[in-house]
């Protein structure tokens, strides 16, 4: 299977990040992996490199529970900017929530491709590079 160029992990766990580094690049999906702490901190990198469609990431692992902009803060405000993007973007909620409202609303999400529940494997790497070839 073919890598994605950049993959792009939301999350304000550090020791989730950590790990999350190491199963994407064990899992070699991504050529380039870029973190972010809140989806405020994405969401203004993604506006910056609007133009720069080799700076934009293929797919964004989001999680839901962050300071400043959360997940779902993020989801409105990608949703907006997504029709200047001159890139397709895919997004993955990769979060610990087991809420099934939690879920629901994820799944009646557009630009939402699925729900992940925390610990994301290298299994779940693979399906989604996967989903991505297809």
């Amino acid at each position: 299977m073919n890598k994605i160029s950049i993959a792009c992990v939301v999350d304000d766990d550090e020791i989730y990040t950590f790990t999350v580094r190491r199963i994407i690049d064990r899992s070699a999906i991504a050529e380039k992996t870029i973190f972010f702490h809140n989806g405020q901190a994405a969401l203004d990198f993604l506006i910056e490199n609007l133009e720069k469609h080799n700076e934009l990431p293929d797919l964004i692992l989001l999680d839901l529970n962050m300071p400043v902009l959360d997940g779902w803060q993020f989801l409105d405000e990608f949703a907006l900017l997504k029709p200047r993007l001159n890139k397709k973007i895919t997004v993955y909620i990769v979060s610990s929530s087991i809420d099934e409202d939690d879920y629901n609303r994820a799944k009646a999400i557009e630009i939402v491709t699925d729900f992940i529940v925390k610990p994301l494997t290298v299994d779940h790497l693979k399906d989604i590079l996967f989903q991505l070839q297809v």
